[in-house]
């Protein structure tokens, strides 16, 4: 799959704590999608960004390559991925750094982390996309 192949929707969802300024949680997912055009939705609850930009998914692909996470991300996807959706769990204080840190459960991340869903009709495709070793 080259990248112009590539057609997916990227949703990043966070809880936010009566602690934190959702405004920082929106911030931090923007970090992990990069100069993407995005929809966005906060409330004090919750913040959400949504996006089709294939911007976003070039550097989700580029942070999981450049933290050699790439094995762990695809182990990840493919336990998590049913029908035509797959998911990570990230660390929101990295994501807040501009890093992307996967997370193996709610706990790693002290606030909670953020949920990253990928839907594609052809997910094992995107999947395999995002963590090729092949560039």
């Amino acid at each position: 799959m080259s990248q112009a192949e590539l057609k997916a929707k990227l949703a990043l969802e966070a809880t936010v704590s009566p602690s934190e300024d959702p405004a920082k949680v929106l911030e931090a997912m923007k970090n992990v999608v990069g100069e993407a055009k995005c929809d966005i939705a906060t409330d004090i609850h919750s913040a959400r960004l949504v996006t089709k930009d294939t911007r976003a998914m070039v550097h989700v692909r580029d942070q999981l390559r450049d933290r050699h996470v790439r094995s762990a991300a695809r182990k990840q996807m493919l336990l998590r991925s049913s029908g035509r959706s797959t998911s990570l769990m990230l660390n929101r204080q990295a994501a807040a750094a501009g890093v992307v840190a996967l997370c193996g459960s709610p706990e790693e991340s002290p606030l909670g982390p953020i949920y990253l869903t990928v839907e594609s009709d052809d997910i094992d495709g995107v999947i395999d996309w995002l963590t090729a070793y092949n560039g």
